[in-house]
């Protein structure tokens, strides 16, 4: 079992939303995400300045085994992308809950906060998955 930091929020499809404050959250992929999609080769980040949607794809990580999109766990505008990646996917391997962010989102709607699955549900969750 893949460690869950206790100050992340999570959304089902396995990405997770850290709030920084001053209406910021950043957004990554789950330690167990990147285990199942296998060594990153490419990662396609959103453009700053992008509006997405919750539930929306807002980025894409490829994998050798396959591409998966990266849903936004909240509605609001990128703010800033972890440029790193595109020369290093490799890093949300290696760091997914560090390094390994993907994109900084301004948010348009707190509330939503409040739909996201604390640490010990998303456990709970990834525990279910594997009975």
């Amino acid at each position: 079992m893949s460690e869950i930091p206790g100050d992340l929020k999570f959304l089902k499809s396995h990405e997770w939303a850290r709030v920084e404050g001053s209406g910021r959250v950043t957004v990554g992929i789950s330690d167990h995400a990147q285990g199942l999609l296998g060594d990153l080769v490419y990662v396609e980040l959103p453009n700053v300045g992008d509006r997405v949607e919750a539930g929306n794809a807002a980025a894409v990580v490829e994998s050798v085994k396959a591409a998966s999109d990266v849903y936004s766990p909240l509605t609001g505008t990128v703010v800033e992308v972890n440029s790193d990646l595109a020369d290093k996917p490799e890093t949300i391997n290696e760091d997914a809950y560090g390094e390994g962010w993907i994109y900084v989102l301004e948010i348009e709607e707190p509330d939503q906060l409040n739909d996201l699955l604390a640490p010990d549900d998303y456990a709970e969750l990834l525990e279910d998955e594997d009975h």
